[in-house]
């Protein structure tokens, strides 16, 4: 397959659209409704989109991604009437939220009414998981073809995902049947979902939107988030994500001077790569492949954007084991650090 590229930056999305930004949306908007998938860009990350309600287009995005049939999708939007149409309910707390959060990094899993969307986009399940991203070309895409498009990150399931559209090219060129190029995504993690199919709410997958915030708006508690159940609700719950093809562990309480990063034997110091914060490198031996991944170990966000580009980095390079920075547990790097804790399957090493 010969998969299309579009180039389309936040620029060209301003109104008025020029004539060839038109063009490529309509096609954008053919391909969705013939049942194709492409890949868009978001605020977060990547997504590999397909419409919701089409049974054969989420087949192609299960396909292209290798992802278990048991993960559901989350469904993009651009507006509250497209919600109502799939949703059975949307209380008032939950429009509390989606009033503040929306558009950007957050979705909502919600009652499901029945014989609208595709029973693969949600699992077999009752309830789905809608967001509304704040990427400009994301919404006027989704604006412009008015089909609620499900879209988990686009690339091979269990791998880093992509922040970037090269990412989205080496993983599905010839997979897929179109690609977006935009620029770089914004957040680089993705989104925070909130579980408000019962109250209290509670956090299925922690993302930028943490849960503090989300108490300070409700004016109630939030659940914390748990990796516990057998049968995921939501995206990045159940299976290992995020990993490289190479080990990885966690140091956690960072690298110091009196860190030890013990070097298997039959493996060089050339061929471990370390993963931390440009302040750290001075206690990296300088043998070892090092990406910087922050300024210093309180830039959580600059972490954040960084994390899944500097693990697919370490993939394509020749280091056979991978150490990763471990950042201070708090509200503010629980989604980084989820992100970390998966793609290591949870191997840890004391700094």
């Amino acid at each position: 397959m010969d998969t299309k590229i579009w180039g389309i930056t936040s620029e060209d999305v301003k109104t008025p659209l020029t004539s060839e930004t038109t063009s490529k949306l309509e096609e954008i908007k053919l391909a969705y409704e013939y049942g194709e998938i492409v890949a868009i860009p978001t605020e977060t990350v990547y997504g590999l989109g397909g419409d919701a309600t089409n049974p054969e287009a989420i087949g192609k995005i299960f396909h292209a991604k290798n992802r278990p049939g048991d993960n559901p999708l989350i469904v993009h939007i651009h507006n509250y009437e497209q919600l109502e149409s799939f949703t059975s309910y949307v209380d008032d707390k939950v429009k509390k939220l989606m009033d503040y959060f929306w558009p950007g990094p957050i979705s909502f899993i919600l009652p499901l009414k029945d014989g609208v969307l595709a029973s693969s986009t949600v699992a077999e399940m009752d309830s789905v998981a809608v967001r509304m991203p704040s990427h400009p070309v994301a919404r006027k895409i989704l604006e412009y073809t008015r089909i609620p498009i499900a879209a988990p990150s686009a690339n091979l399931s269990g791998k880093p995902s992509p922040t970037d559209a090269g990412h989205v090219i080496n993983d599905l060129n010839g997979e897929i049947f179109g690609i977006v190029v935009s620029e770089q995504s914004e957040i680089g993690l993705e989104s925070t979902v909130l579980d408000c199919t019962q109250f209290p709410y509670k956090i299925a997958r922690p993302g930028h939107i943490s849960i503090d915030e989300l108490q300070e708006v409700l004016e109630a508690e939030v659940l914390e988030h748990q990796d516990t159940m057998e049968r995921p609700i939501s995206p990045g719950m159940k299976y290992k994500h995020y990993a490289p093809r190479q080990p990885m562990i966690v140091i956690e309480g960072g690298i110091n001077s009196n860190t030890n990063l013990k070097v298997p034997d039959d493996i060089s110091k050339e061929k471990v790569g370390v993963i931390a914060p440009e302040t750290v490198r001075q206690y990296v031996d300088k043998n070892m492949q090092f990406v910087s991944l922050c300024r210093d170990e309180e830039s959580y966000r600059e972490a954040a954007k960084n994390l899944y580009a500097a693990l697919r980095h370490m993939d394509a390079s020749d280091v056979e084991i991978i150490y990763i920075y471990g950042f201070k547990q708090t509200s503010e790097t629980e989604a980084l650090m989820n992100r970390i804790y998966k793609a290591t399957g949870n191997t840890i090493i004391k700094g």
